[in-house]
């Protein structure tokens, strides 16, 4: 199904079932070996609690949502926002984050994004050379699992010939097969080569409402950021009425550059290279009883 998806968005698509790699190892350097073992998503908060207003008190910890999703020790990957309440500024969050079990101390390697004060680009820090908690705040996709090696979803896809990112072509190819059934997968993929456009949210929330894409798009900061990027997707094929975001990837890199994927910007010379594996379990955590479908791209 994948591949038959990313044959019309790619010049060169190729889907296979293999052993997941060893995720502790180059470029990964994750806290878990693997993807599998219960796999589950979860959407936590959402989009609502950061605009039109954040709502700055909505504090969220991933040791609290590992057993939330009856899954204590989880290894957890995703896209979220960082607690505005640790750092003092607002920021993107890549969690990565083995959580803390009866008998292991939680195992952070999460990065976070944030706009430099000194030259107004990119700021991106390895979270636990500051800090030491498992925070995070108003809203994170979360894909969660045993962290164990296992039989994984292989995506390659090379030369972008269509209009859709990597994900919303996954998602959409899902979608337009299943229907109905909503299919959930997380996972990482690698940007091999190439550039990409990224977001990173301003440190201060915005003071006036935001109240459409538009007032959002001028709100963010947008850069392009060059390959290799570590991306941590989250996919749901179709909302089952959960108010959920159906996408989400955030990413990082070892050369200083991470946020929220949007799009390549090197179509001809973009590679990409995924792990994914399907979930059993959607969870939905703190669903703002408010909502809009304002900024959720």
């Amino acid at each position: 199904v994948l591949q038959k998806g990313l044959k019309e968005n790619f010049a060169d698509a190729q889907v296979s079932v293999v052993d997941c790699p060893d995720l502790t190892k180059d470029p990964f350097n994750f806290p878990a070996k693997g993807i599998c073992g219960k796999p589950r998503i979860a959407d936590v908060g959402g989009v609502p609690y950061l605009i039109p207003l954040a709502q700055k008190e909505k504090v969220y910890d991933l040791n609290t949502v590992a057993k939330d999703i009856e899954l204590p020790g989880a290894f957890i990957l995703g896209a979220g926002a960082a607690s505005s309440r640790v750092l003092g500024v607002n920021a993107e969050l890549i969690p990565i984050v083995q959580t803390k079990s009866e008998k292991k101390p939680a195992v952070n390697g999460s990065y976070f994004a944030q706009i430099n004060p000194a030259n107004k680009g990119c700021l991106l820090e390895k979270y636990s050379s500051k800090y030491t908690d498992c925070e995070f705040g108003l809203l994170a996709n979360l894909y969660a699992s045993e962290g164990q090696p296992g039989k994984v979803i292989e995506v390659k896809a090379n030369g972008r010939t269509g209009e859709l990112n990597f994900v919303s072509c996954l998602r959409q190819t899902l979608e337009k097969h299943y229907g109905e059934k909503p299919v959930g997968m997380g996972g990482t993929f690698i940007i091999q080569k190439g550039k990409a456009k990224i977001h990173i949210m301003p440190p201060e929330f915005s003071a006036c409402p935001l109240n459409t894409d538009e007032d959002v798009n001028n709100w963010l900061k947008f850069f392009e950021m060059k390959a290799p990027l570590i991306c941590q997707p989250v996919i749901v094929s179709r909302d089952p009425g959960f108010d959920l975001r159906v996408e989400h990837t955030h990413c990082f890199s070892h050369h200083g550059e991470g946020g929220h994927y949007h799009q390549d910007t090197s179509p001809d010379s973009v590679q990409y290279l995924g792990y994914f594996q399907p979930a059993e379990l959607l969870f939905r955590i703190d669903r703002p009883q408010e909502t809009h479908l304002v900024g959720r791209d």
